[in-house]
């Protein structure tokens, strides 16, 4: 059976304060951010810490709930051409948030995991949890507060030892 959950980000600025949040159900789901980052970058790290907290259940297909194309797109289609040209688009420039989709792509291997797209701000349940949780995580930063984190996974489903204890560094803005 496959494990469905929904990823998203917020960016209050873009760049500004941001969030990400991920949510499979309301006693299943994480959220964290920055005081200055993308709507992107929020994007994408919902999806990796996603994949990472899923890890243990790596034998269960995933499907991602996403509103994000750039998202969807850079890891169905464009990512291959991307490690092939060494991290270059088509146009010879380096591609942006290089950081969170190399440790996507590795975080990927051996999973199966599909993308599927949802139309955002629509009334999809999960999405609007996730959009919910990411925006409130970038108003906290916004605030000078740390966000509510989420409970993750509970202790019956371990997960990796990620330390949210501390925010999670900012990728790179380019």
């Amino acid at each position: 059976m496959a494990l469905t959950a929904a990823a998203d980000g917020s960016a209050l600025g873009n760049p500004g304060p941001a969030g990400w949040a991920w949510v499979i159900d309301d006693e299943r789901w994480r959220a964290g951010g920055w005081p200055r980052a993308t709507n992107n970058q929020g994007e994408l790290m919902a999806v990796l810490d996603l994949l990472h907290a899923t890890a243990p259940l790596a034998d269960e297909p995933l499907r991602i709930l996403c509103d994000s194309q750039y998202v969807i797109n850079s890891v169905t289609q464009w990512m291959a051409g991307w490690k092939r040209r060494g991290w270059r688009k088509a146009d010879g420039k380096p591609v942006l948030n290089r950081e969170l989709l190399e440790q996507i792509d590795a975080a990927l291997v051996g999973r199966s995991v599909s993308f599927e797209w949802v139309k955002g701000h629509a009334g999809h349940p999960l999405n609007e949890a996730a959009d919910d949780r990411a925006r409130a995580a970038a108003t906290a930063f916004q605030a000078g507060r740390a966000p509510e984190r989420g409970p993750g996974l509970p202790a019956s489903e371990p997960g990796p030892e990620i330390s949210l204890a501390q925010p999670v560094t900012p990728p790179t803005l380019f």
